[in-house]
């Protein structure tokens, strides 16, 4: 049975810190919590002074984004109302999303260059130059 989820800052026995949306899960009388789209939060200073947030997948290696974790395994947990904090998450959240589903449109940033034809022929020159 699952309940209302929320958002929160999670300490890990291993000492991570993770914020996610959460909810609250029993399964034969343990408790868990359903973890969805984990993020690791860093701050950074900015050139400018200012302190800045790096947001960062908890678990770099998988497409997952839903985990389950044991309440054994965390240390303690706090709900966040940070309106901040919530709508860096969503917007995390919804990159995500986008790039998983490939609907960001290329871009030089990105390092689109050219089409494959032109990329080719740019190809061709540098190889019979060489």
């Amino acid at each position: 049975m699952i309940e209302d989820d929320f958002y929160c800052t999670l300490k890990l026995k291993t000492g991570e810190e993770i914020f996610a949306k959460v909810a609250p899960s029993t399964e034969e009388d343990e408790i868990y919590l359903l973890v969805s789209n984990p993020i690791v939060v860093s701050g950074i200073k900015g050139r400018n002074g200012i302190m800045e947030y790096r947001i960062e997948p908890w678990l770099k290696t998988t497409t997952e984004d839903m985990f389950l974790l044991k309440m054994n395994d965390i240390v303690t947990m706090s709900e966040s109302s940070d309106i901040e904090m919530i709508m860096l998450y969503q917007s995390y959240v919804r990159q995500n999303n986008k790039i998983k589903k490939n609907d960001l449109p290329l871009s030089r940033r990105m390092g689109y260059i050219s089409n494959v034809n032109d990329a080719k022929e740019i190809l061709e020159k540098i190889f019979k130059n060489s």
